[in-house]
Formats: C-alpha cells, structure tokens, sequence
C-alpha cells in the first residue's frame, strides 16, 4: 500500500521547513499537487507530483534525525521480539535506528536516525563528542571519589579516558564523557566501591533532553540538526 501523508507533513519530513510554515506555502498558492493548487489537508503519496513555485520537490527519502527522552524500562534495540524495544515505543513511520545504546536500567536522551553513515561519526570516541549525565549512587561520597573518576578507572581490561565530573548533592554528580564503553559509568562507579542507583543522559554533544517530557520525541530542530552535521564533517 502506498505511503500517504498530509501534504504539511511532506514538507516538514523532507527537511524543507516547519509544518507551520508548510501551511502559510499552501494557503499562499504557491505549493501544487499534480499541476492543481494545494490545499490544507490535502493527502498526498509518492505517485503524486509535488511542485513549489513551479519546482517539483522529489520523493526521495529525506534523513531524519530524532531525539527521544527515554524512560527507564525500554530497551535500545531494533529486534522487534524485544518487549518495550525502543523502535515500538517511538512507532515512526520510517525505519529509524538508535545512534549508540542507552541500557534498560538508565534514562534520558538518545539520538535514532535512518542516515547509517552518521553513526559511526558520532560514536567513535577519536573524535571526542560530549556526553553528558546525572548519576546518583548508593551513598554518599567524598572528593576523592569525584577526582579518581575524572582521572581515569580501569575497567574492561583498560583506563577509561579522563572526563568532568562536578557534585549535584550528597549522593549525585555530573559526569561528562568521550567515550562510550559499555555500561561504562556503572562499571567505573562498581571498580571504586559504589552501585549507581539512578542513571539520566542530559546531553549528547549540543543535544539536550531538556524540556522533552519522558516518553516523548521530536525531530531535531534545523539549528540541532545544522550543529549536528557541522560538528561531523558534513556540509
């Protein structure tokens, strides 16, 4: 069956601006479906001929780039057979993936897009893109703690890369990595004495969760989005 969407939504998925200002085009008379003028509300699908002040905009897919304030009890994975995978709980129309791996247990923010060749520019720890987090621990803890961790943990056979970490409260701290070893903040708390008790992503590079209730995703704003690719390499 035929993929068919509002043409507004046409517009915004295919990265060519808002749906609010897809719909002042439309009401202008400038936007056409198939040599007529478009209206608001009008349905439209990739037989459809779809023009711009008289430029047709093609069907090709556009790259998305999402950003998902995930709660504790979902799991980063594509395999449909996972209860709560995280691809099911977004449910978007196009086949997206998640940019790296947030673990069952954590929360908070988590990039997915169907552009494969921006994984690896943002994963590959040479290239030092921020992560940012809020961690509570099972108890209190000193300084000293705080500073072996921003000097560098052995865990997984090897020293973990110096990182940030600054006191939120008795029991919390931020921490800012450049790397994303696998359970890594767990595993550097575990090798020092402590058990994370709560774990919340805030941050990835520019990208924050911030005002993104739980649960809840958008597309990447076109400034999040020209930061994004700016900071890989693309034009």
């Amino acid at each position: 069956m035929a993929q068919t969407i509002r043409i507004n939504k046409f517009f915004t998925e295919h990265g060519i601006c808002s749906r609010r200002e897809a719909d002042r085009l439309i009401e202008s008379g400038v936007v056409t479906i198939n040599g007529r003028v478009a209206k608001l509300g009008d349905q439209v699908e990739p037989s459809d001929v779809i023009a711009r002040e008289g430029h047709v905009i093609p069907w090709s897919r556009a790259n998305l780039y999402i950003k998902y304030h995930k709660p504790v009890g979902v799991t980063t994975t594509s395999e449909s057979h996972v209860p709560r995978n995280i691809i099911a709980e977004i449910g978007h129309q196009e086949r997206i993936f998640p940019i790296g791996r947030l673990d069952k247990d954590s929360s908070g923010l988590i990039l997915l897009t169907n552009d494969g060749n921006i994984v690896n520019e943002i994963l590959r720890a040479e290239f030092g893109h921020e992560r940012e987090y809020l961690v509570q621990v099972d108890r209190p803890f000193d300084q000293s703690f705080l500073d072996h961790l921003s000097r560098g943990v052995v865990i997984l056979g090897s020293k973990t890369r110096p990182c940030r970490t600054m006191r939120v409260g008795r029991d919390q701290f931020r921490i800012i990595l450049t790397e994303g070893r696998n359970r890594q903040i767990r595993r550097m708390c575990r090798a020092l004495g402590y058990q994370v008790i709560a774990l919340h992503r805030t941050r990835i590079m520019h990208i924050t969760v911030d005002r993104l209730g739980v649960g809840r995703w958008k597309e990447l704003t076109t400034h999040e989005r020209e930061q994004l690719l700016k900071a890989v390499g693309r034009p």
